[in-house]
């Protein structure tokens, strides 16, 4: 069923649409100085979704971003926090060595990140504003009602209609790749920071359930709901899931330009940020190891293949550390958040962020 599905003109339709609601409403804001200057002033600050919704009353698109889903299960919310909390170092680390570069590869839909400057000139910055986005949606708290995962959600689909719109003035975007930030592009991204991150977690030697699995994906099901994507492009299960992913690396993964540029500032950003003993070949060698040596390729990942021997005491020590890290779920997430704010600390101290 699910090959059916995401089949050559379904997914062809989706290169064709971006958020239309979210769309629509940029285009209205945009067209009035003050609206927009409204918008800049939310985007920028710290208030909520419903703050945004009283900004511009009578706004349809505004008045269910505080909301789940109707389908969306609470408890599998919580049990796909819990594990990224379980295994938050692990899962961050693989943002950067696998779900980054595995977008960068499909070709037509890293070229807005090639257009936009700042992800090449702004690497550091970009990056920790993408880690700190995923922190805040893995909070224990984070989709109670008036939870602050609603808000970060939000802003991120306004800033992805921006980028299209501003983009699509440019006048520098090729129409034969589709809408900028498009839905197929947006299935694929959604599917790196879920599935592929599983597939990683399980390459270094994690073990990880049925259950586990299940609770992950349907987590990230929700986020990419309230960014926008289409509920057809938001597979039920594992297995279509690996579907999709598929169908997407079939159509647009290949080698481009400004895809290896774009992962070779991300990897000159990696090896600056780099504050534990490990050699640069053995990072290079553990991100070609985790794409498989077909993407890295594409990508032009420098270095040797990790040898053997060091992956087998990675998966070792990895199946061990698995049974370290049980207990109390919100205890390890602020433990690991703080972690994660303490070595950016030291980052700003090195004028390294």
């Amino acid at each position: 069923m699910a090959v059916g599905i995401y089949n050559d003109d379904f997914l062809n339709l989706k290169r064709q649409t971006g958020d239309p609601a979210a769309d629509a409403f940029i285009k209205y804001v945009f067209a009035d100085q003050e609206r927009k200057h409204q918008l800049r002033h939310w985007l920028e600050g710290k208030a909520n979704a419903a703050d945004l919704d009283a900004m511009f009353p009578g706004c349809g698109f505004l008045a269910g971003a505080g909301d789940l889903p109707v389908w969306a299960d609470k408890k599998l919310i919580s049990a796909g926090q819990a594990f990224f909390a379980q295994h938050a170092q692990d899962i961050m680390t693989l943002l950067g060595l696998l779900s980054l570069p595995y977008c960068y590869t499909a070709a037509d839909g890293a070229m807005v990140l090639y257009l936009s400057e700042k992800i090449r000139n702004q690497t550091t910055k970009r990056l920790y504003d993408t880690a700190v986005f995923v922190w805040d949606v893995m909070a224990p708290e984070a989709f109670f009602k008036g939870g602050s995962a609603f808000s970060d959600i939000l802003r991120i689909r306004l800033v992805h209609a921006a980028v299209r719109f501003y983009t699509l003035q440019s006048g520098t975007w090729d129409e034969k790749l589709g809408i900028p930030i498009n839905q197929e592009d947006m299935a694929g991204t959604n599917l790196s920071f879920s599935l592929i991150v599983v597939r990683g977690l399980r390459k270094l030697g994690v073990q990880i359930s049925n259950p586990q699995q299940i609770a992950f994906l349907h987590l990230w099901k929700v986020v990419g709901y309230l960014s926008g994507l289409d509920e057809d492009l938001l597979p039920e299960n594992g297995k279509m899931a690996i579907q999709l992913d598929l169908a997407i690396k079939k159509r647009q993964f290949r080698s481009s330009t400004h895809g290896q540029e774009l992962t070779k500032s991300l990897i000159e950003h990696i090896l600056k940020v780099n504050r534990r003993k490990v050699s640069s070949n053995d990072i290079l060698g553990l991100m070609r190891h985790l794409l498989g040596n077909e993407v890295a390729d594409m990508l032009k990942v420098p270095g040797p293949e990790l040898p053997r021997y060091k992956l087998t005491l990675l998966r070792a020590m990895k199946f061990f550390e698995s049974f370290s890290r049980e207990g109390d779920s919100s205890h390890l997430y602020y433990k690991a958040y703080s972690a994660f704010k303490k070595q950016n600390r030291e980052l700003r101290q090195k004028n390294l962020l």
